[in-house]
């Protein structure tokens, strides 16, 4: 994933951008970057790892290196970007999020044609934001090269330029996959992938580019170069797991779909219990307890938080670069409470269940602290599928995910034919599957939302949303 903010302005742009981008933190582990532009000294850019340090702590220096009217910045869960790119356009600053997955193709493309280079990174890996700056750079002007990028990549991408004049330009992937929401101040206008970031500087929201829409930003307003398209299908994951809970998307809020899953979940889910209801209904912090409020809110039975995160001194769970580490510091964060383990069925909702790993040491913690019985709920449907469009997943092969491991141990090969029934729970197959899974992990049981339940909750026409993840299909 990642994220961006961007402030085109007639005042220095580089403290709002420093903030706004801060407010994307969550979007993104491995580094980030700010560039600016002034009248003198052009256009600038500062890049940090952030994988052991908070963006802040990397980024606090660089009002003594950096200024201008207009700044741009971002999260990344990849490259390093923005990057600065001198061409026959003029000199930008372009920055990136989503993915090529035809990006060998596309550079062996350019090579041939132009008889160019490109700068090598470890492995011999092209940068993915030099490669689509390159093509752009072919194009006439920026919005034909942007037009063009839209066309030939496989995978999304949404695409934020400052030109040297200071003006941002700014084009939505071409299916909407991500959100892109525009702001406007007495000073400026901003863009931003999260609606709360800008609000907090003193934006007001002026609207969200539609699909394949490219926008031109200057101090006095926008510009429309290319409208939007039709066809949308932005990520319904961002609503179960990656948004951050203040932020609206297609004007739904994120914390607000989390309650109406928790509570859809619940309405089939406590017919099943009788009169053995859990004591207590408890979220996997941070993301699954929204969820799991809606869940108890709906159900009846309270809502507890029987283990606490200890964040101060380690706020990701997953900084340490191999998984050893992570599981270690993982367990070090959970401090439990006992009086509301000890003894007690403790029911609890994720946000969505992908490998498992953690799930697996909160779970030992919790019998090991004596809990009476441990369920789990996943407040989306089992992932079959590695994420093509936007990585969120994480996942280098299907055989990641746990649910299509536990698959082909449960059938062999043969069950990767039989995805559809094993999603479902009403059927042998999707039975087996939970069984196993929830074997696998300790739980008392083991359930999934169904897709009907996660698009209801968020309330848009299932033909607009992104469910390639759990159905597999485009």
């Amino acid at each position: 994933m990642g994220g961006y903010f961007g402030v085109v302005s007639r005042v220095d742009a580089l403290s709002d951008v420093f903030f706004g981008t801060d407010y994307h933190s969550h979007l993104g582990t491995k580094r980030a970057g700010l560039a600016s532009c002034s009248a003198d000294k052009g256009l600038q850019r500062v890049i940090h790892n952030i994988e052991n340090s908070p963006f802040r702590t990397k980024f606090e220096t660089v009002f003594d290196e950096m200024h201008g009217t207009s700044a741009i910045g971002c999260i990344s869960d990849s490259e390093p970007q923005p990057l600065l790119i001198r061409s026959r356009m003029g000199a930008f600053a372009i920055s990136v999020t989503g993915v090529v997955n035809n990006a060998e193709e596309l550079m062996e493309a350019y090579l041939e044609e132009s008889g160019g280079h490109f700068d090598a990174m470890t492995g011999g890996k092209v940068n993915q934001v030099e490669l689509l700056a390159a093509i752009i750079a072919r194009k006439g002007d920026f919005t034909e090269g942007l037009r063009y990028v839209q066309e030939v990549i496989q995978g999304s991408a949404s695409i934020l330029i400052m030109k040297e004049d200071g003006n941002l330009i700014v084009a939505r992937d071409r299916l909407g996959r991500l959100p892109v929401q525009i702001g406007k101040d007495e000073n400026g206008m901003c863009v931003s992938f999260e609606s709360f970031a800008m609000h907090k500087l003193g934006y007001t929201k002026v609207r969200e580019l539609g699909p394949g829409e490219i926008v031109e930003l200057s101090p006095d307003g926008m510009t429309t170069l290319t409208p939007a398209g039709e066809e949308m299908k932005i990520c319904a994951f961002l609503w179960s797991y990656y948004g951050y809970p203040t932020t609206s998307y297609e004007g739904i809020n994120v914390e607000a779909m989390r309650y109406r899953n928790g509570a859809e979940m619940a309405e089939w889910d406590m017919q099943k219990f009788g009169d053995d209801k859990p004591d207590f209904i408890c979220g996997v912090p941070d993301s699954g307890t929204p969820h799991a409020i809606g869940y108890a809110n709906r159900s009846g039975i309270p809502f507890a938080r029987p283990f606490i995160k200890y964040t101060p001194t380690w706020p990701r769970s997953f900084t340490p670069a191999n998984q050893k580490d992570r599981n270690k510091i993982a367990k070090m964060k959970q401090i439990a409470v006992h009086e509301l383990i000890e003894d007690k069925k403790l029911l609890f909702v994720d946000d969505s269940i992908v490998r498992g790993t953690q799930l697996k040491e909160t779970v030992d913690f919790l019998y090991d602290n004596r809990a009476k019985e441990v369920h789990m709920r996943s407040a989306c449907p089992p992932i079959m599928y590695s994420c093509k469009y936007l990585n969120f997943s994480r996942a280098n092969s299907e055989m990641d995910l746990i649910a299509r491991r536990t698959i082909v141990e449960l059938e062999g090969e043969e069950g990767n034919n039989h995805i559809e029934e094993y999603s479902n729970p009403d059927t042998e197959r999707g039975k087996a599957l939970r069984r196993a899974i929830a074997d696998k992990f300790n739980f008392a049981s083991l359930e999934f939302q169904s897709l009907e339940g996660v698009i209801k909750a968020i309330g848009m026409e299932p033909c607009k949303l992104c469910t390639y993840c759990w159905t597999g299909k485009e």
